[in-house]
């Protein structure tokens, strides 16, 4: 279905010598072996890492600016890989406009604009949470996959960004009824499938899921709801069936919840496609089963890690990272795969940097729980069983109207990228650390489409309200001078032994990430616009620049052309009218834990920016 009133722009069809360069399964495959970027994660697995190694510990310091493209007048942070191929980059800023670069020079080949709905910030008409997001496109035989903003998923043309299809991957929008759902994710593709997750799960009602859509003409081939609908209407699969089970009261009113915004991978060997969900809708555990709750229930499949058959749209199986999520733990960060030698054995893992504050490692084949470990403090689990893999809630961390609890981590992971290096065995991790957030369940809750809605009472924490504050566990990481690290750090994870190898001052939950390079790198960016560079095993800085942007920063990609290696990025947010007229406030964890992140000047028009080392 093609949406009307789209429109596409190109001056240039070509790249002076340049042929779109087919990209398949095969390519896509051994992507990470290669000298291109061309997917989000670089390869299926999303390891971020690279196999070029040209830019080295002796060098970096010596990168320099080759040159710069405006990206246009953005309207939020650019949280989006740029992607290369054959000589061409393409991006995706701000209201999901599309670019492809010639990267030799930063000259525009073609540029394309979806027309996304900009009342999408408008108070009353609001369906983004967290600012106008966009974190990626794909690239898959000669086409752009783009998911937009406003919920088409749509195919252009990577030779002259043409139009080729558009389809909705959200619930068709009716004339006159307010949407709750969004697009804010990177899609991914494989064996001629195109996958997305939708957004939304704080504006209710909302019902997450999952679809797959035929990459040559937009047919939608499969749907995987994240939580179950009306049992008297009877259930999609055995999987809805079973969740269904785990909730209580008329959730499905609300929708259930379960958004996707961020962590997806594919294994080609297993053919499963890795989702993480969101929150439940609304936060409350009480409010969202109906004032029903004797006991706290799972609520699947939300703050889950869910292995979804690519080819049928079932699911194989899931790992609910916090059961019955009430204190907005979303299980959406990065998902990556890797092999480990974990004790004496091999084994095909994924793992993720939740925001609950725990780095867990999971079977990528059947779901068994490998092991879990605190990064940053944590309130709200006693532990974790080793054997099942099961956090201990703590008593004290359910709430209710009547009473509150200050949880620790806030978001100790988000949305920044990170990294693995399978030479060193290491993940590279921005997080945040030592922060909390206090939660108390509102008395009523009604759905408010346009309008978010958590099910708190967000004054009562300053208003008397008693709030129990249980003792948190975990790493204490001291400075050299013996004070308490705060805020953001790069942490260098060893998923084998779930131990810290070194930790650095800088980055956070948010913005900006990590690649990693076979020459012994790790080259981070900050949503503050800063550019460093670290040893691998050691974590020595060998570089701490500033972007000539210095804020809205999104994370690295390498890639070689006419044997020369570069680094890009993406920076920048334009105009941005977060919290004032004209947009809602973002989501309260989201506004806490932005809240010392550095302000944008008044001249930051989003740029995409490549460095390589001088001469």
């Amino acid at each position: 279905m093609v949406f009307p009133g789209i429109v596409f722009f190109t001056w240039v069809t070509l790249a002076v010598g340049q042929q779109i360069k087919k990209i398949d399964d095969r390519e896509l495959k051994s992507a990470g072996k290669r000298a291109e970027w061309l997917s989000v994660g670089m390869d299926w697995g999303e390891e971020r890492y690279s196999s070029a190694s040209q830019i080295n510990p002796g060098n970096v310091g010596k990168l320099i600016l080759a040159w710069s493209y405006e990206l246009g007048a953005g309207g939020g942070s650019q949280q989006a890989t740029p992607l290369y191929s054959n000589g061409v980059l393409y991006t995706v800023t701000n209201w999901s406009i599309v670019a492809a670069v010639d990267a030799r020079t930063g000259k525009e080949i073609w540029r394309y604009d979806p027309q996304a709905d900009r009342s999408m910030t408008q108070p009353g008409k609001s369906r983004l949470c967290c600012g106008v997001n966009t974190r990626g496109i794909a690239l898959y035989e000669g086409k752009v996959l783009v998911p937009v903003i406003d919920g088409r998923m749509q195919a252009i043309d990577a030779a002259t960004g043409r139009l080729l299809w558009s389809s909705w991957a959200i619930p068709e929008p009716k004339r006159g009824e307010l949407s709750s759902y969004s697009l804010t994710m990177a899609p991914r593709v494989a064996k001629g499938k195109v996958f997305i997750g939708n957004a939304g799960g704080e504006f209710p009602p909302f019902r997450g899921y999952v679809s797959a859509f035929d990459v040559n003409t937009g047919k939608e081939l499969w749907r995987f709801y994240t939580t179950p609908g009306d049992p008297s209407k009877g259930f999609e699969n055995k999987a809805m069936e079973a969740a269904a089970k785990t909730w209580t009261g008329e959730w499905w009113k609300m929708g259930g919840g379960g958004s996707m915004w961020d962590g997806m991978a594919y294994d080609p060997v297993e053919d499963l496609l890795y989702v993480g969900t969101g929150n439940g809708t609304v936060w409350s555990s009480d409010l969202r089963n109906g004032g029903k709750e004797t006991t706290h229930l799972d609520n699947l499949y939300i703050a889950s890690i869910l292995a979804i058959d690519a080819e049928a749209g079932q699911l194989k199986w899931h790992y609910q990272c916090t059961p019955g999520d009430e204190w907005d733990f979303d299980a959406i960060q990065h998902l990556l795969l890797a092999d480990v030698r974990i004790g004496d054995r091999n084994r095909k893992v994924i793992v993720q940097a939740n925001k609950n504050g725990y780095f867990y490692v999971i079977d990528r084949v059947n779901g068994a729980f490998i092991s879990a470990s605190e990064m940053s403090p944590v309130n709200w689990a006693t532990a974790i069983d080793p054997k099942t893999g099961r956090p201990s809630i703590h008593p004290d961390a359910l709430y209710s109207s009547k009473k509150g609890i200050t949880v620790y981590p806030l978001q100790m992971h988000n949305t920044s990228q990170m990294s693995f290096n399978p030479n060193t065995g290491l993940v590279y991790v921005p997080i945040a650390v030592g922060n909390t957030f206090s939660f108390v369940a509102a008395e009523a809750y009604a759905p408010t489409p346009g309008s978010q809605n958590f099910g708190l009472n967000l004054g009562a924490p300053r208003n008397g309200t008693p709030m129990a504050s249980p003792p948190p566990h975990g790493p204490d990481r001291s400075t050299q001078d013996g004070s308490q690290v705060r805020g953001g750090i790069l942490s260098a994870w060893d998923p084998a032994t779930q131990k810290e190898r070194w930790f650095a001052l800088g980055g956070g939950q948010s913005g900006g990430g990590t690649l990693s390079l076979a020459s012994n790198l790790v080259i981070q960016t900050l949503s503050n616009g800063r550019l460093k560079a670290f040893t691998a095993d050691k974590g020595e800085l060998l570089l701490d620049m500033a972007l000539p942007v210095t804020a809205g920063t999104g994370p690295p990609i390498t890639y070689m052309l006419d044997d020369k290696q570069y680094i890009a990025v993406m920076a920048g947010t334009g105009a941005m009218a977060r919290g004032g007229r004209g947009a809602p406030p973002p989501e309260p964890t989201t506004a806490a834990a932005q809240t010392a992140n550095y302000a944008p000047p008044a001249n930051n028009n989003p740029k995409l920016f490549v460095y390589a080392v001088a001469n």
